[in-house]
């Protein structure tokens, strides 16, 4: 298993902590360093069953300053993503054939 995780962010501490409460084997993946290629983040979108443009957090200054209000393609979406990590939301478990997002934490225990 996998997590993307980026340690400045509370929900990725929280759900870094609960996995490993519960004694889960994980190796973390700070995304923010380490960015997953296009391939690597279409394979997330798709074991997520989610829309390129669900991942972005539209919270973010990059979001809101060069996407907000734009009408772009799942690879245009992907791209964005892999060239600006901050847009990833995260914390993201990654196990086989599945993934979740940890908002909230305990959302990764269902892939368990």
């Amino acid at each position: 298993m996998e997590l993307y995780h980026n340690p400045r962010c509370q929900k990725s501490r929280e759900t870094l902590k609960l996995l490993e409460e519960k004694g889960v084997k994980f190796e973390i993946r700070k995304y923010l360093e380490d960015t997953p290629d296009r391939t690597e983040l279409k394979e997330v979108i798709d074991k997520l069953g989610i829309p390129a443009e669900e991942l972005v957090r539209k919270t973010e200054k990059i979001y809101k300053s060069n996407f907000k209000g734009k009408d772009l393609s799942e690879d245009e979406w992907i791209k964005a993503m892999v060239e600006n990590p901050k847009l990833i939301q995260r914390p993201i478990l990654i196990k086989g054939s599945k993934a979740a997002i940890g908002r909230p934490p305990e959302t990764v225990l269902e892939i368990l």
